[in-house]
C-alpha cells in the first residue's frame, strides 16, 4: 500500500513539474529532461510512468478536464435556482485558474488553441451542455425567458467564460482572485439581465 502511495506521489510530482515546464517554455520546446529536472527525478524514471512527452500532456489535460467536469456537474445539480446554478458553473470553471494556473495555461495554449483541439473538441464543449440544461430548466419553470434559444445562450455564456480565461492565460487582463470574482459577478449579471423575465 505504501509503495502504491509513493508511486502515485511520484507520478503527481512529474505531472505538476510538466505543467510548470510546459506553461513556462511551451510544449513543443520542452524536453523530457526539462520535466525530469523540474521534478527532481532521474530522466529514465519519467518513462516508468509515461511513455512519452505527449502522454504527459494528454494526462494533464484528461485529469484537469475530468475534475472540471465534475465541478460543473455538481454546480448544475446544486439547488433549483438557475441563476445560482449558472454562477456555480462559472465559479467551477474559474476555480481551475485560481488553483492551477499552470495547468490552465497548458490546456489553453497547448490543447484548446492548437491542432490537437480536434481530438478533444467533444470534451471541451461538454460544459455547454450543462449550461444549456440549466437554462432550459429555468425556462420550463418560467424563471428565464422562453423566447431565447437555450443552446445559443449557453454558447454565449460559455464563450464569455472561455474568453476571460484565455485573457488571463495570455496576460491581456489581470487574473488575480479579486478580478476573477469580479468577472464571475459581471458575467452572471449580464446573463441574468438578458435571460430573466
Amino acid at each position: 500500500m505504501e509503495r502504491a502511495v509513493a508511486a502515485e506521489e511520484k507520478r503527481r510530482t512529474i505531472l505538476d513539474a510538466a505543467a510548470r515546464v510546459f506553461a513556462r517554455k511551451g510544449f513543443h520546446t520542452s524536453r523530457v529532461g526539462d520535466i525530469a529536472e523540474e521534478a527532481g527525478v532521474a530522466h529514465g524514471l519519467l518513462y516508468h510512468y509515461f511513455s512519452s512527452k505527449d502522454e504527459v500532456l494528454e494526462t494533464i489535460f484528461r485529469e484537469h478536464w475530468s475534475t472540471l467536469l465534475e465541478r460543473v456537474h455538481e454546480a448544475e445539480q446544486a439547488g433549483d435556482d438557475p441563476i445560482e446554478q449558472l454562477r456555480g458553473i462559472a465559479a467551477a470553471m474559474f476555480e481551475g485558474w485560481l488553483n492551477e494556473p499552470d495547468v490552465v495555461r497548458v490546456v489553453v495554449r497547448e490543447i484548446a488553441r492548437t491542432e490537437e483541439i480536434s481530438e478533444h473538441v467533444g470534451e471541451l464543449v461538454r460544459p455547454i451542455g450543462a449550461i444549456r440544461r440549466v437554462i432550459e430548466r429555468g425556462q420550463a419553470q418560467g424563471v428565464l425567458r422562453d423566447d431565447l434559444d437555450a443552446s445559443m445562450a449557453a454558447v454565449i455564456f460559455y464563450g464569455g467564460i472561455d474568453e476571460l480565461i484565455s485573457g488571463w492565460v495570455l496576460g491581456r487582463i489581470p487574473g488575480d482572485a479579486d478580478e476573477v470574482a469580479a468577472a464571475e459577478r459581471h458575467l452572471v449579471e449580464v446573463l441574468r439581465r438578458g435571460l430573466t423575465n
